[in-house]
Protein backbone atom coordinates (compact mmCIF):
# COMPACT_ATOMS: atom_id res chain seq x y z
CA UNK A 1 0.00 0.00 0.00
CA UNK A 2 2.71 2.48 0.97
CA UNK A 3 6.06 2.41 -0.82
CA UNK A 4 9.10 2.24 1.41
CA UNK A 5 12.80 1.55 1.43
CA UNK A 6 13.23 -1.70 3.34
CA UNK A 7 10.52 -4.09 2.18
CA UNK A 8 8.97 -4.28 -1.28
CA UNK A 9 5.63 -2.49 -1.33
CA UNK A 10 5.80 -1.63 2.36
CA UNK A 11 7.19 0.90 4.74
CA UNK A 12 9.97 0.64 7.29
CA UNK A 13 10.10 4.29 8.31
CA UNK A 14 9.81 3.99 12.10
CA UNK A 15 8.36 7.51 12.38
CA UNK A 16 5.26 6.77 10.30
CA UNK A 17 2.11 5.73 12.12
CA UNK A 18 -0.94 4.34 10.38
CA UNK A 19 -4.51 4.13 11.65
CA UNK A 20 -6.17 1.05 10.16
CA UNK A 21 -9.97 0.72 10.39
CA UNK A 22 -11.53 -2.57 9.33
CA UNK A 23 -14.58 -4.82 9.82
CA UNK A 24 -14.19 -8.09 11.71
CA UNK A 25 -17.07 -10.33 12.84
CA UNK A 26 -19.68 -7.56 13.07
CA UNK A 27 -17.36 -5.09 14.82
CA UNK A 28 -15.23 -2.21 13.59
CA UNK A 29 -11.61 -2.35 14.70
CA UNK A 30 -9.42 0.75 14.81
CA UNK A 31 -5.77 -0.01 15.41
CA UNK A 32 -2.44 1.78 15.03
CA UNK A 33 0.61 0.27 13.38
CA UNK A 34 3.96 1.24 11.92
CA UNK A 35 3.79 -1.14 8.94
CA UNK A 36 1.00 -1.43 6.38
CA UNK A 37 1.52 -3.04 2.98
CA UNK A 38 -0.08 -5.30 0.45
CA UNK A 39 0.84 -8.75 1.62
CA UNK A 40 2.04 -11.85 -0.14
CA UNK A 41 -1.51 -13.19 0.09
CA UNK A 42 -3.49 -11.85 -2.84
CA UNK A 43 -6.44 -9.70 -1.77
CA UNK A 44 -5.11 -9.04 1.74
CA UNK A 45 -3.54 -6.04 3.47
CA UNK A 46 -0.68 -6.91 5.82
CA UNK A 47 -0.48 -4.96 9.09
CA UNK A 48 2.54 -5.21 11.37
CA UNK A 49 4.34 -3.58 14.30
CA UNK A 50 1.15 -2.83 16.22
CA UNK A 51 1.14 0.13 18.60
CA UNK A 52 -0.70 0.19 21.92
CA UNK A 53 -0.53 2.53 24.92
CA UNK A 54 1.93 1.98 27.73
CA UNK A 55 0.90 -0.63 30.28
CA UNK A 56 2.59 1.35 33.02
CA UNK A 57 0.05 4.18 32.83
CA UNK A 58 -2.23 4.60 35.81
CA UNK A 59 -5.40 4.87 33.71
CA UNK A 60 -6.10 1.77 31.62
CA UNK A 61 -8.56 1.93 28.73
CA UNK A 62 -10.53 -1.36 28.83
CA UNK A 63 -11.21 -1.30 25.06
CA UNK A 64 -7.52 -0.90 24.23
CA UNK A 65 -6.61 -3.55 26.79
CA UNK A 66 -9.06 -5.96 25.11
CA UNK A 67 -7.38 -5.32 21.75
CA UNK A 68 -3.93 -5.73 23.27
CA UNK A 69 -5.00 -9.10 24.70
CA UNK A 70 -6.56 -10.20 21.38
CA UNK A 71 -3.38 -9.35 19.44
CA UNK A 72 -0.93 -10.53 22.10
CA UNK A 73 1.91 -12.44 20.47
CA UNK A 74 0.90 -11.30 16.96
CA UNK A 75 3.72 -9.63 15.03
CA UNK A 76 1.65 -9.07 11.88
CA UNK A 77 -1.76 -10.03 10.56
CA UNK A 78 -3.65 -9.96 7.27
CA UNK A 79 -6.99 -8.22 6.65
CA UNK A 80 -9.08 -8.99 3.56
CA UNK A 81 -9.13 -5.90 1.32
CA UNK A 82 -12.93 -5.83 1.26
CA UNK A 83 -12.96 -5.54 5.08
CA UNK A 84 -10.75 -2.43 5.15
CA UNK A 85 -12.69 0.78 5.71
CA UNK A 86 -9.72 3.14 5.58
CA UNK A 87 -6.00 3.49 6.22
CA UNK A 88 -4.68 6.87 7.35
CA UNK A 89 -1.14 8.06 7.97
CA UNK A 90 -1.34 10.05 11.22
CA UNK A 91 1.05 12.19 13.26
CA UNK A 92 0.32 10.59 16.63
CA UNK A 93 -0.95 7.25 17.86
CA UNK A 94 -4.49 7.43 19.19
CA UNK A 95 -6.43 4.98 21.29
CA UNK A 96 -7.09 1.62 19.67
CA UNK A 97 -10.70 0.51 19.97
CA UNK A 98 -13.41 -1.89 18.92
CA UNK A 99 -16.92 -0.60 18.28
CA UNK A 100 -20.19 -2.12 17.17
CA UNK A 101 -21.19 -1.46 13.58
CA UNK A 102 -24.33 0.20 14.93
CA UNK A 103 -22.22 2.86 16.69
CA UNK A 104 -20.32 3.82 13.56
CA UNK A 105 -21.57 5.54 10.47
CA UNK A 106 -20.16 2.81 8.25
CA UNK A 107 -22.21 0.36 6.25
CA UNK A 108 -20.47 -2.80 5.07
CA UNK A 109 -20.16 -3.06 1.31
CA UNK A 110 -22.76 -5.56 0.13
CA UNK A 111 -21.07 -8.71 -0.98
CA UNK A 112 -22.65 -11.84 -2.26
CA UNK A 113 -20.96 -15.18 -2.23
CA UNK A 114 -21.60 -17.84 -4.83
CA UNK A 115 -24.51 -19.98 -3.80
CA UNK A 116 -25.25 -23.53 -4.86
CA UNK A 117 -24.52 -24.03 -8.54
CA UNK A 118 -22.20 -21.01 -8.62
CA UNK A 119 -25.00 -18.45 -8.67
CA UNK A 120 -24.43 -15.25 -6.77
CA UNK A 121 -27.67 -14.58 -4.84
CA UNK A 122 -27.03 -10.83 -4.75
CA UNK A 123 -26.26 -10.40 -8.45
CA UNK A 124 -29.50 -11.62 -10.02
CA UNK A 125 -27.79 -14.62 -11.68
Amino acid sequence: MVPGKGSPGGTTDSRKIFRVVFHNQGKIYEIYAREVRHGDLMGFVEVGDLLFGERSSVVVDPAEEKLRTEFEGVSRFHVPMHAVVRIDEVDQRGTARISDCGDAKVTPFPGGYPGPGGNNPGSGN
